[in-house]
């Protein structure tokens, strides 16, 4: 009853040949295009396939761009060709089944091995390893483009010898457009691939899955399971003999074949400039990249290293052979068309991450597509809430799932980093214009929390912007350390946000961000601030409302930082705009706070009675305003002068006095340990040694246990100079080179 079946496949697969050679692509080009096999392809066109799934033929029809007409005289052919279901007579035993399977040869489905492989040694070697355990399932998880399939196809061509019974592969299109195949569908290659003849295959996919499982069971097998979306799609697949190996790509991590089939993870992470180099001269010849070595390295990381990314700029540069990497290098430097520059047709960063978002809920995706408006580079929960508009919870939660998805990266516990390319794709997206002001405001109201934190006591740096937009939560800090501990890693990401705000003309957030580092300015204050000041200076004088409160703070921060450069006249000209700004605008707190600052500016210039006369003044400003914490900072610089000038005995006092106001001993709070190093000196100008050292030595072990660098540096090398031992020598080492090195 079958005679006719041949003829009628062939009819089909001349016809599909016959419209993919009008079309003028290749087998490769045809079968990339409609998401099936290359080897399927070929099986069609030879008509050894008895009609192929109307899911496929559909894929082909759009593939080629045939009409409606088309399509459906493509459909109808081939569905002369598909099997007719088995008279209820037909089928045998589960028992006769398999000893029905026509002995064959060793089946190998595997495409071809990737053409200009390069590297990877590290990855091929840790996949091998994983492989070598019983019946194994390795996973192998990484971001789009990164070059999973190609790496395993390496692999897997360059281990033909371990698999004497075969090697299957198939592509199970979890990221795709053309849709995923059916699991009957994979079962209808992997069966006759191992002898099973076409009518006998079992028409339920559990039942074919069993034969197959059944077939596998005790032979040396490899199965590829590529472009796997999820655990599940997987699953029916794993042959689970004793030596069968099982290796499974994925943008997803899985863990749920981690959890119930022991998979073993192999994370396939981007190249490392010289390989992505060398990747660049497998296609344009090593003369060609050789020529321009520094424009060859910047391609790569201009492409972060992606091999996707490489191979599609390195396309780009085969085809006009005339135009230099530099040239090309330059194009890509524009952020604004480095990904459209990354596409070729339908392939590329931009489509192949498109699909990937593709796969995500819509909460997620939106997520996603808010973390493009991020100034910096580091994210954590309560910044992706606030540029997303949701709480923390979700937010970790959209997170976690990106991460996942290989979109984001967690580069320490919380924080959350995205690559160059996809932040770029993730900026492209629409996300309604607040979103950049909802994580600035976010990045001021944490930074208060963070000054209440670090410096309490002190009053708030400014009142909130006029149409502020406050997070649905901000971080808490239980202490000091917690603050400094924020600070520090975050620096670099505020730093970006003043720049973001000021790019954007957010000037009343550019000069509130800036000022919200203070307390860590205070601790490292020779670090460089000067730049970031300057630009809250400028956005201070552009905010109409920032006069009272904006201009005269950041001229007294910038001031102070002058001044530790060793700038000092152009110290006094911002200092002295700064007081006159605090005087008319009859704030007593600030006045008294720039006083403090323009008296080391005139110590610095030689006059220590005028600088304790300015403090002097402070002081008094400061208890007119009712603000202690400035009246102790005043008196703890007044001390400094007389002890700068030799007063040890009004020195002494007034540091005494000081230590009585809001004393935080053991918080080691900066002006605590200042005035400790003072009281110190100034009684070992009164020749009391013993008692001055024990000062000193207080102040140096509280600023070290704080992690006050620049305080343990002053303190350890003043009691070398009078009580020098090995041990002070090695801890003042110590702490120099601490502060060399975050220089």
């Amino acid at each position: 009853m079958d005679t006719g079946t041949p003829a009628i496949a062939g009819r089909f697969g001349a016809l599909l040949h016959s419209l993919r050679t009008r079309a003028g692509l290749s087998q490769e080009e045809l079968a990339h295009a409609a998401g099936v096999s290359v080897r399927a392809l070929s099986y069609m066109e030879r008509g050894h396939t008895r009609g192929p799934q109307r899911r496929s033929v559909r894929a082909l029809a759009a593939a080629l761009g045939l009409d409606a007409a088309g399509t459906r005289e493509l459909e109808r052919t081939a569905s002369l060709g598909r099997p007719r279901p088995a008279p209820v007579a037909d089928p045998l035993p589960p028992a006769e089944l398999r000893n029905a399977v026509a002995p064959v040869g060793a089946p190998d489905l595997l495409p071809r091995a990737p053409r200009g492989f390069h590297g990877r040694a590290a990855e091929l070697a840790v996949l091998s390893r994983a492989a070598a355990g019983e019946a194994p399932v390795c996973l192998v998880i990484g971001p789009a483009g990164v070059g999973k399939t190609a790496l395993v196809l390496q692999w897997a061509h360059h281990s033909r010898d371990d698999f004497p019974d075969g090697r299957l592969y198939a592509d199970l299109r979890g990221f795709g457009d053309t849709g995923e195949p059916a699991l009957m569908e994979v079962l209808r290659e992997f069966l006759p691939a191992l002898g099973v003849p076409l009518h006998r295959i079992p028409e339920s996919a559990n039942g074919a899955a069993a034969l197959f499982r059944s077939l596998a069971a005790d032979r040396r097998l490899l199965v590829v399971l590529d472009n796997a979306r999820d655990s599940e799609q997987v699953r029916p697949l794993l042959p689970g003999g004793r030596h069968c190996v099982t290796v499974v790509t994925s943008r997803h991590r899985l863990p749920g074949l981690i959890v119930t089939d022991t998979a073993r993870p192999v994370a396939v992470d981007v190249l490392a400039p010289q390989d992505g180099t060398m990747l660049l001269a497998t296609v344009l010849g090593t003369q060609r990249v050789r020529a321009e070595p520094a424009a060859a390295r910047r391609l790569a990381e201009l492409c972060g290293g992606l091999p996707l990314a490489l191979r599609v700029a390195a396309a780009r540069l085969a085809q006009r052979p005339a135009w230099s990497l530099g040239a090309m290098a330059a194009e890509l430097s524009d952020e604004t068309r480095r990904l459209s520059l990354l596409d070729v047709e339908d392939t590329g960063v931009r489509a192949a991450l498109r699909v990937t978002l593709q796969q995500l809920p819509p909460h997620v995706s939106r997520q996603f597509a808010h973390l493009g408006r991020h100034p910096g580079t580091h994210i954590d929960r309560y910044a992706a809430a606030a540029l997303a508009g949701t709480d923390p919870a979700a937010a970790e939660t959209a997170l976690e799932r990106l991460a996942v998805a290989h979109l984001v990266t967690e580069t320490t516990p919380g924080r959350w980093t995205m690559h160059d390319l996809v932040r770029l794709y993730a900026r492209s997206l629409n996300t309604g214009s607040d979103a950049l002001k909802r994580v600035l405001d976010h990045y001021i109201a944490t930074g208060l929390a963070a000054v209440a934190a670090a410096e309490p006591g002190n009053e708030d740096c400014f009142p909130m912007p006029a149409d502020h937009l406050p997070p649905a939560a901000v971080r808490e800090f239980g202490d000091r350390s917690a603050a400094v501990a924020w600070y520090a890693a975050e620096r670099d990401d505020l730093t970006q946000a003043v720049a973001a705000a000021h790019a954007a003309g957010l000037h009343d957030r550019t000069w509130r961000i800036a000022l919200t580092l203070w307390p860590l300015i205070v601790w490292r204050v020779r670090d460089g601030w000067a730049p970031l000041l300057e630009t809250a200076l400028e956005a201070a004088r552009a905010d109409t409302d920032a006069d009272r409160h904006g201009e005269p703070r950041v001229l007294n921060v910038l001031g102070w930082v002058l001044i530790e450069e060793g700038r000092i006249a152009e110290a006094l000209t911002h200092l002295e705009a700064a007081s006159a700004l605090a005087s008319r605008a009859g704030d007593a707190a600030v006045e008294a706070n720039v006083l403090i600052v323009l008296a080391m500016a005139r110590a610095a210039l030689g006059g220590p009675d005028e600088a304790a006369t300015a403090c002097e003044r402070a002081v008094e400003l400061a208890r007119r305003a009712g603000d202690r914490t400035i009246e102790r900072l005043a008196m703890q610089h007044l001390a400094r002068h007389w002890a700068d000038a030799g007063k040890w005995r009004r020195a002494l006092d007034t540091a005494t006095e000081a230590l009585t106001y809001g004393d935080r001993q053991g918080t080691a709070d900066v002006p605590r340990i200042l005035l400790l190093m003072v009281s110190g000196e100034a009684l070992l100008g009164l020749g009391h040694e013993s008692e001055g050292i024990a000062q000193l030595d207080l102040a140096a072990r509280e600023a070290e246990s704080s992690g006050y660098e620049d305080g343990a540096v002053r303190a350890l090398g003043a009691l070398l100079r009078v009580s020098p031992n090995a041990g002070l020598q090695a801890r003042y080492d110590a702490a120099v080179a601490r502060v060399t090195t975050r220089a």
